[in-house]
């Protein structure tokens, strides 16, 4: 992979956490989060699927490394539940 597409896949991580950490400031206590997480899930296919999805097809990307940084992605989607969990504990408590 060419270095300018390293540094452009560590940009999108890094507006991918800003998103996350956003989205986590729209935490409910009650625990009624599934929203929160349904939007997280579709910025990231309505905005980042697309644009690596070109990167695969412009051969910036082999296949593996297409599918390592949507997986990437998708674990954050996880980390953020993970996350709305332990806000929904904290304030129940």
């Amino acid at each position: 992979m060419e270095e300018n597409v390293i540094k452009e896949l560590d940009t999108l991580k890094g507006m991918l956490n800003n998103w996350k950490r956003g989205f986590l400031s729209w935490a409910s206590p009650d625990g009624d989060n599934e929203y929160v997480l349904l939007e997280f899930r579709e910025e990231i296919d309505s905005q980042l699927y697309p644009y690596v999805t070109r990167l695969l097809e412009a051969k910036h990307l082999s296949q593996s490394e297409a599918s390592e940084f949507m997986d990437y992605c998708y674990r954050q989607v996880e980390d953020l539940r993970d996350q709305l969990d332990k806000v929904e504990t904290n304030e129940s408590k």
